[in-house]
């Protein structure tokens, strides 16, 4: 689960595929070792095509279940989550 920080504009890749760069925050209370552990993360993001223009409709600051994979951008040390599929938080309700 994570809160949408910041959407980039809307782009399309050489391919003519819609795309989208966003933020994501994530934050939450994990257990490792047998201790509960706050875990904070922003990640960058990327959708496209039907994905990307689901998530453009979205608003900042609304939290989000997503699937996908990580990847690192050709030469870089980051990780980037590449959306595949979000679902709406279901303690949020619809919007």
């Amino acid at each position: 689960m994570a809160c949408i920080v910041e959407i980039g504009a809307p782009r399309h890749t050489p391919a003519g595929l819609p795309a989208l760069d966003l933020r994501l925050e994530h934050e939450s209370t994990q257990e490792e070792a047998g201790q509960a552990r706050q875990v904070r993360t922003v990640l960058r993001a990327v959708a496209l095509g039907a994905t990307a223009e689901r998530l453009g409709r979205q608003s900042v600051g609304s939290r989000w279940c997503f699937s996908g994979f990580l990847a690192s951008p050709r030469q870089a040390s980051s990780v980037v989550l590449h959306i595949q599929d979000f679902q709406q938080d279901q303690f949020q309700g619809a919007s």
